[in-house]
């Protein structure tokens, strides 16, 4: 962010990775659609498709089918993946980020948009400028 307040073009970053915000969002609501997570986290579905398997091929998660849905479980004893982190368990995470959930007694509420397009998407769109003499509206 500028000193403003604004952010600019090259502040478009977060802290977490995409593989992060997908495990939250299994934590939150473990019976989440893969259109919902992508949704949540402003990534394609076959993004959010491509992470699930990740995290399950790599033991964070378990996904077991339940009629035409899926249904996940996150193993919260799993290290952390970076060296730096690797003695702490995924778990620690995950509770620090849901704490507010539990307290609110919910869920977390979930970004909601309309269009195709995420939200985080649809800021990033340049606007085009309005032509002279070219009334809008209509």
């Amino acid at each position: 962010m500028s000193e403003s307040g604004n952010a600019s073009p090259r502040s478009r970053w977060t802290f977490l990775t995409n593989h992060a915000h997908v495990l939250l969002c299994i934590a939150r609501d473990p019976g989440i659609r893969l259109r919902d997570i992508a949704r949540d986290v402003g990534i394609t579905e076959r993004a959010a498709q491509g992470i699930v398997a990740d995290l399950v091929d790599a033991g964070y998660v378990s996904r077991t089918r339940v009629g035409r849905r899926n249904q996940y479980s996150v193993r919260p004893d799993r290290p952390l993946r970076h060296p730096l982190e690797d003695r702490r368990p995924i778990g620690d995470l995950l509770s620090l980020l849901t704490r507010d959930d539990a307290a609110a007694g919910s869920e977390a509420p979930r970004p909601r948009s309309r269009g195709g397009a995420p939200p985080a998407a649809r800021a990033r769109a340049p606007r085009r400028p309005a032509t002279p003499g070219v009334a809008r509206g209509g």
